[in-house]
């Protein structure tokens, strides 16, 4: 590994539902120094656009089911509408973004998740063989900033739904046998905090060997034990930090001040 620094960054519908958070999230992301790669889904205008059409947004656990009419929109939305608008406003900002899905120069080969009590129809699961950290870093070299939404392929012409949380996390796993990697996840809340009532209340720095305490007095509970943990694995397979923050707080990534700092 060399100690080049690389970011990955997620980033969620909410911030991408709102021009004007977009917009001051793509300034704070170009102004970031270093390489960098960024992850998105974009699920709300997926529904939209599904129920405009007449076909239902079907849900198990907050994972969509992803049927042959649902593929074809999210592939829309996701590949085309949400990532050619968020590269035409990175390249005005001055970052040389490039648009892709996982088959774009085989990029993340995943496969069908196999049908057990629920079949979620056509989304894809990574391994660690799943993502090119060599083709991502020619990108890289050749100075552009990739931009990865949330469709990958089978290898085999079939295009799957994957995860974008997944996503970010498997490429920064991938990258970190090349790079010194953080991965950072942008969503509604400044981090992990003490009191859910007190947005103030940000647990700014979090070790592995913490976690469990955390999800036992209740610090860490619902939708965020999930999020920690994937985090915590991270970091376990090479990953040198994870943040999790509030989008519109990026900036202050650079003074390493960016929401809940996971470390080994």
């Amino acid at each position: 590994m060399n100690n080049k620094q690389l970011t990955i960054i997620k980033i969620g519908g909410n911030v991408i539902d709102h021009s004007a958070n977009l917009h001051q999230f793509l300034l704070d992301f170009t102004a970031l120094p270093g390489d960098k790669i960024l992850v998105h889904g974009g699920g709300k205008i997926a529904t939209e656009l599904g129920e405009s059409l007449g076909i239902e947004a079907k849900m198990v656990d907050g994972r969509r089911i992803t049927d042959i009419e649902t593929l074809r929109i999210v592939t829309m939305v996701y590949a085309g509408l949400i990532n050619k608008n968020m590269v035409a406003q990175l390249q005005a900002k001055g970052s040389n973004a490039i648009g892709l899905t996982g088959a774009d120069g085989n990029i993340i080969q995943a496969k069908k998740r196999p049908v057990k009590e629920i079949d979620y129809g056509f989304v894809g699961d990574l391994d660690e063989k799943s993502v090119s950290a060599e083709t991502l870093s020619k990108l890289l070299q050749a100075g552009l900033v990739p931009v990865l939404c949330a469709i990958t392929h089978d290898g085999e012409t079939q295009l799957l739904n994957t995860n974008a949380d997944t996503i970010a996390s498997s490429v920064a796993v991938a990258m970190s046998a090349l790079y010194e990697t953080r991965l950072v996840y942008c969503f509604e809340k400044k981090g992990v905090l003490k009191d859910v009532n007190d947005d103030d209340s940000v647990v700014r720095e979090i070790k592995a060997d913490e976690f469990e305490g955390l999800k036992a007095d209740g610090t860490v509970q619902g939708g965020m034990i999930p999020k920690l943990h994937n985090a915590f694995e991270a970091i376990k397979k090479g990953v040198s930090a994870v943040y999790i923050g509030k989008a519109d707080e990026l900036a202050e990534l650079a003074d390493g001040m960016f929401g809940t700092k996971m470390l080994k």
